[in-house]
């Protein structure tokens, strides 16, 4: 592989202004439970390069990381860098708890389009994006079978909904898997189908709540549509779990991302296509990073050498390495980069997930995610539960994420 040029802003980083020879120590909480070897190896390299700092890793399930990430902050110990997602920018941001993310204009212009909007609140980076995710739509193609049909992506919700009700009726089993549940991929999954049908949560520029809008109650009657054919009792699903009822040959289809394709029984004859667009707009998909996060720091010292490190993880070889070994959506645009064959480029797997970046919406940023969270559940599981119609519970959500955002 031929070096990224991005590594030209690394040696900057971390050869040319060596840190001062002073002893520092940079604690960093790592979510997600393990230390990733494309990682560590940075941290190794930027330590020696680095006489008298050391990176103290500590890696914490994703449970209980970010919380434990703004206590420490909030109570005045911060760590210097953390590894999380990016939907607590804003909060940690709004609060005078983090620093802008130094992201050079070079560096600026190698991210996938859309990536920064990720990270991005009043015109500043929040966040150094390292981990990025796309989605698509996996389907069962032995199920459709079964059911009696040519196992043909549908490129439209009306033709999703008429193979979902196909397959109920054919092979007895449901046709489409939905999130229900209380978490957070319950808004994602209703996300990838709201940006594939020209829809948007917040102004981009005004930070304006615009989910009260045709297109939103347009998705959340797909919903109602497709209920007769989802698991039973959806409210009690999160996406994750539906990969079982795949590989059992009890689901159709559900929408996942590049991982689900790892996830399922090598044997079944799955088929994965772009999320199908709606009456009102074109195939896309959520855009979700995770970033690496700088805590506003008290010696000016530690600071800086936390953004050299950061900078570090996200650009060159090394987060080529990670999003190569993790199987991620290529974060960066490589062969802009200088990659000669990046591993995305001419596969068609790959392709599903790279080519939904420009028609997709970011995860939204607020000041309160868990609240943001809890207003989609409240509204999807309205429409499940038959608790309320379509045009009431969308007034009602954008009225609740007004309040919040």
């Amino acid at each position: 592989m031929k070096h990224l040029q991005t590594l030209t802003v690394s040696a900057m980083l971390l050869g040319g202004t060596a840190l001062s020879a002073q002893a520092q120590e940079l604690k960093f909480i790592m979510c997600g439970g393990e230390v990733r070897p494309a990682d560590q190896v940075v941290i190794d390299k930027f330590q020696a390069d680095n006489p008298g700092v050391t990176v103290a890793m500590e890696a914490v399930p994703w449970g209980t990381c970010q919380d434990k990430s703004l206590t420490l902050a909030a109570a005045g110990d911060p760590v210097a860098v953390a590894y999380m997602g990016s939907r607590t920018l804003k909060q940690l941001s709004s609060n005078d708890l983090i620093v802008p993310a130094q992201i050079t204009p070079e560096m600026e212009a190698l991210y996938q389009p859309g990536v920064l909007k990720t990270v991005s609140d009043g015109g500043k980076y929040w966040g150094y994006p390292h981990a990025f995710s796309t989605k698509a739509l996996y389907i069962n193609c032995d199920v459709v079978k079964a059911a009696g049909m040519e196992c043909v992506g549908p490129k439209t919700w009306d033709e999703m909904k008429a193979m979902a009700k196909g397959i109920k009726e054919g092979a007895g089993v449901a046709g489409i898997g939905i999130a229900g549940k209380d978490f957070d991929n319950t808004m994602h999954m209703f996300l990838d189908f709201l940006y594939s049908n020209g829809g948007s949560v917040l102004n981009a520029d005004t930070g304006e709540v615009t989910l009260d809008s045709p297109e939103t109650r347009e998705t959340l009657q797909l919903y109602a549509d497709l209920l007769p054919y989802m698991q039973e009792g959806p409210t009690a699903w999160e996406r994750d779990q539906m990969k079982d009822l795949f590989n059992d040959g009890k689901l159709g289809m559900y929408v996942n991302g590049p991982w689900g394709k790892g996830q399922h029984k090598p044997e079944i004859n799955q088929l994965i296509v772009p999320v199908p667009a709606g009456p009102s707009g074109v195939s896309g998909t959520i855009l979700i990073t995770d970033s690496i996060v700088v805590f506003k720091q008290k010696d000016p010292a530690v600071e800086a050498a936390a953004q050299k490190l950061a900078a570090a993880l996200t650009s060159g070889e090394a987060q080529y390495d990670l999003d190569k070994s993790w199987g991620l959506t290529p974060i960066l645009q490589y062969d802009k980069a200088g990659v000669a064959a990046p591993y995305y480029v001419g596969d068609e797997f790959w392709q599903i997930f790279v080519n939904g970046i420009s028609t997709g919406g970011p995860e939204p940023l607020v000041t309160d995610f868990k609240s943001l969270q809890g207003v989609f559940t409240t509204m999807i599981q309205g429409v499940l539960l038959g608790e309320g119609d379509v045009d009431t519970l969308v007034t009602e959500a954008a009225a609740s994420l007004a309040e919040i955002k």
